[in-house]
């Protein structure tokens, strides 16, 4: 064949080809994606060796395809994507070999350098984000549940040991936090102390010298506010560090979980030697000097969270339920120095009943607090000491608000309305921790996907048989991920493939407490016994 009729026959070819086929004469642009069969950008929980299916409006140029791929994320040795085409290749089929890591983020970018067979580049990078599902295989030998409860224990006593500040000895705010020491947290230590040395962690010697150095320090450096403390104080030399800018002095709140702290100690070094005498002595004071009374900013009828010399009540946070504070009232009121009445309770804390709930959520009455009850903590703090479990007022049963508050937590997790990958029955547990981009008090009302540890933990007493499973789940799945040197991180998201790389006290305090309480209620026991906090409970109207 002459070159005139080659050259014939391929345009003729080409004009027959292109009768069904015109040239396209717009951009080249994808039409949809998935991901191991999810239509989304941002997929989440996807399979270790994902496929993923683009359809473009254009058939594509597999040759141009190859260089025009990157994966980024936690990639294992020798990586690859395999390529194929369907739908007369207008589909890329795109296949990750070997085996990606599990609970790992990962992006996969095609550039403009892709083009269609008609040598049309991408019309923009497109960028593909996907998170890998968990590892479901045990990470650690199974123990017994008694012996997993106490390791946890173990472990995240280690926090209030490492972090303790070598000064004050009161609890470091973070594993970061320097010489920033926590009044709250520190509450929360002092009772974990107490757990450490039922389980054999430290001596009573130990425990008695480290609650002795805090309490020392509270009494002869740590700067006071009408007998209160600030949130933050400097470890080394007392004085308040401002948790904002106007919060710069007292801080109710926080002293009430210092103090619930200090009294159960007092119970507990009850042996008449000099160290223990001195010790309760100078808990006393510390308890005696609070002016609970101050706090209701000249007789009104509630107590104020903040005062400060130098912005005085700007602040003008009432303390009022229902949240974390009802141990705030609880010792107001058992208070032999400065006590306020029962009206400033039920005026301010209870607003008259206002604190009241009443409905039901996932088939669960809910007596007090916000609808879905709010972050869990709620149901942590005030109860560390203060035993819930025959407690009753005329607002609640608390024993059934705790652990329907936790019941609802878990319900909704298994609910799950905004289809977070990785919750379940035994993936639950929404409360105040750190999150993806800083701190946040999660609850059914403000879900972002990430679960807190410390949640269901700390509601072991109230809903053991769920807590337990979130115990085993978190240690046995999710131990090589989330499991550390202090116990379990603050918070992880199984959706975003994100863990935290800290320990907060006020997180890792209640996990140590309420097992504690779960196993021997010794903790409930040491506070409930105090004559004080007894009359206080009763001047409010409680049944205990």
């Amino acid at each position: 064949m002459g070159r005139t009729s080659c050259l014939l026959f391929i345009l003729i070819l080409f004009f027959s080809c292109r009768k069904d086929e015109p040239l396209p004469t717009g951009s080249f642009n994808p039409v949809r994606f998935s991901i191991d069969g999810i239509q989304a950008q941002n997929a989440a929980g996807v399979g270790l060796n994902p496929v993923i299916l683009l359809h473009f409006d254009q058939k594509t140029d597999t040759a141009t395809l190859r260089n025009a791929l990157t994966l980024t994320g936690n990639t294992v040795p020798n990586t690859r994507i395999e390529i194929k085409t369907a739908d007369k290749d207008s589909t890329v089929i795109l296949q990750i070999v070997p085996a990606l890591s599990p609970f790992s983020q990962y992006t996969l970018n095609i550039n403009q350098t892709f083009k269609s067979r008609y040598g049309q580049s991408l019309s923009s990078e497109l960028n593909l984000s996907f998170t890998t599902a968990i590892d479901t295989s045990d990470k650690f030998p199974v123990i017994t549940d008694d012996s997993l409860l106490t390791l946890i224990q173990k472990q995240t006593f280690r926090y209030f040991s490492d972090f303790a500040h070598p000064v004050s000895g009161m609890a470091r705010e973070r594993n970061s936090s320097g010489d920033l020491v926590t009044t709250g947290g520190t509450g929360f230590g002092i009772m974990a102390i107490i757990a450490g040395i039922n389980n054999g962690f430290i001596s009573r010697d130990e425990g008695l010298s480290h609650i002795k150095t805090i309490a020392d320090f509270l009494d002869t450096k740590a700067t006071k506010y009408h007998g209160a403390f600030a949130h933050w104080i400097d470890g080394k030399t007392g004085v308040t560090i401002p948790f904002s800018q106007k919060d710069d002095g007292g801080d109710l709140v926080e002293t009430s979980f210092l103090m619930a702290g200090l009294l159960c100690a007092r119970e507990y070094f009850d042996r008449n030697i000099p160290a223990e005498d001195f010790l309760r002595q100078t808990i006393t004071r510390l308890w005696h000097n609070v002016e609970w009374d101050w706090y209701t900013r000249g007789g009104s009828d509630a107590l104020y969270w903040h005062w400060s010399p130098k912005y005085d009540w700007d602040m003008n946070v009432q303390v009022k339920g229902w949240n974390e504070a009802l141990i705030t009232y609880i010792l107001a009121a058992s208070s032999p120095t400065h006590p306020v009445a029962p009206a400033v309770y039920d005026k301010g804390w209870a607003s008259n009943g206002d604190l009241q709930n009443g409905n039901t959520f996932y088939g669960i009455r809910l007596p007090l607090g916000p609808d879905f009850g709010g972050p869990l903590f709620f149901e942590h703090y005030s109860f560390l000491g203060i035993d819930p479990r025959k407690l009753k007022d005329k607002y609640a049963d608390y024993n059934e608000q705790t652990g329907n508050h936790s019941r609802i937590n878990q319900a909704y997790c298994i609910s799950n309305p905004k289809k977070y990958y990785g919750y379940s029955a035994a993936c639950w547990g929404l409360t105040a921790s750190d999150t993806r981009n800083g701190y946040s008090a999660h609850s059914p009302t403000n879900d972002q996907g990430v679960i807190s540890p410390t949640a269901a933990l700390s509601s072991m007493p109230y809903t053991p048989e769920a807590s337990l499973n979130a115990a085993r789940f978190f240690y046995y799945k999710l131990g090589d991920k989330i499991w550390g040197q202090y116990g379990f991180k603050d918070a992880f998201s199984p959706h975003y493939a994100w863990v935290a790389d800290s320990y907060l006290a006020i997180d890792q305090g209640p996990i140590i407490v309420m097992i504690e309480n779960y196993k021997t209620g010794l903790i409930w026991n040491l506070t409930m016994k105090n004559a004080d906090i007894r009359q206080g409970l009763t001047t409010l109207g409680f049944e205990y």
